[in-house]
């Protein structure tokens, strides 16, 4: 089975996503949240703030990625199984460590939410996406059949329905993101299919400067709301402006970032296109379940010990780091061994048979 060799620029910009969304989750998973609030405005909890800004934009740019490559592509039943794969083999690997360490408690909640691949279709990313990638043949039927106007349209009903409402205070949208990723998913396919809707742009515009202009503009909407929140006694939270994927700063900053890192010309490297194929697995590992995350931020790391230290910021940077390159490295290996040796035998005695 010959495979397609991937883009550096888009593998570099899955590398840098998956970070971003490891820092969330070392701001938000942690109970430093919790801290943050009860806190004075200190340098270190602007930091927090700032470092912990990015994960729902992340996953909006993991999405488009998938509605880009995946609008000209088909959903066969290895690649379905292969992502069915990895999500089980972490989700009972990693249940069975914490067991036999003494960790976690065996029980049969703990056993059964390790075997169900999916349990709530709402908020959670992973279990969400599973859904959603059985729709992505369907979605295809639908753009195949519908014209660049009505392609337009489309994406507007959306945005107008997750993102205005969503954005727009006093204004409410109960987000399920298997219906949200369909959005993300018919934007990546019209930035395949026609590009940005005025040619001009699209040669011309400097998307570079562009997301820097919407990440500068995030976070002076998050200092300014968490000024607004201390000082004026104001209800909404300083993440309003980006706590979910729908919300119009986050949706802005992945659609530019997207564009930038599309059209950025590198060179192949290999190392870079081997730890890009990783990401998904960096996630999977980290945000495994509220066991790995209290083993992970609070045992392991102590963030909220360190939320007034000095050494604050060489420890949020030291700690992502080191929770990105262990991930990555294990997943590696993983692909290299098991995934490898069970593929490599169901390729051989039931998919090649049909």
């Amino acid at each position: 089975m010959i495979k397609k060799q991937r883009d550096t620029n888009l593998e570099l910009y899955r590398i840098v996503l998956m970070l971003m969304i490891v820092a969330h989750h070392y701001v938000v998973n942690s109970g430093l949240m919790g801290q943050m609030e009860q806190s004075e405005i200190t340098p270190n909890i602007v930091f927090l703030y700032l470092f912990g800004m990015w994960g729902k934009t992340g996953i909006n740019c993991f999405v488009l990625i998938t509605g880009f490559f995946m609008c000209s592509s088909s959903i066969t039943l290895r690649k379905f199984l292969k992502l069915l794969f990895e999500v089980e083999f972490y989700k009972v690997i990693i249940y069975l460590i914490f067991v036999l360490t003494g960790y976690e408690s065996l029980t049969w909640l703990g056993v059964g939410l390790a075997l169900l691949p999916v349990r709530v279709i709402g908020n959670d990313f992973v279990e969400c996406y599973l859904v959603f990638y059985l729709c992505i043949p369907f979605l295809n039927v639908l753009l195949r059949n519908l014209d660049r106007n009505q392609h337009k349209l489309l994406i507007g009903l959306g945005l107008g329905i997750y993102t205005v409402f969503g954005t727009i205070p006093k204004l409410h949208v109960t987000m399920n993101y298997v219906s949200w990723f369909c959005v993300l998913f018919f934007i990546g396919a019209y930035l395949r299919k026609y590009g940005p809707t005025i040619r001009y742009f699209h040669q011309k515009m400097p998307w570079g400067k562009l997301t820097l202009l919407s990440m500068l503009v995030s976070c002076a909407a998050v200092l300014l709301t968490l000024y607004a929140s201390r000082n004026w006694g104001t209800s909404m939270l300083p993440y309003y402006w980006m706590e979910d994927s729908n919300k119009l700063l986050a949706v802005t900053t992945a659609v530019c970032s997207f564009m930038y890192f599309k059209k950025l010309q590198i060179r192949y490297v290999p190392l870079i296109n081997k730890i890009g194929a990783c990401t998904f697995g960096v996630l999977l590992i980290h945000t495994n379940s509220n066991t790995m995350r209290r083993w992970l931020w609070a045992d392991t790391f102590d963030n909220v010990g360190q939320i007034a230290s000095d050494t604050l910021v060489l420890h949020a940077f030291f700690s992502v780091t080191v929770v990105f390159i262990a991930c990555a490295l294990i997943d590696y290996v993983r692909q290299h061994t098991v995934e490898r040796w069970c593929f490599t035998w169901i390729d051989k005695t039931w998919i090649g048979n049909h």
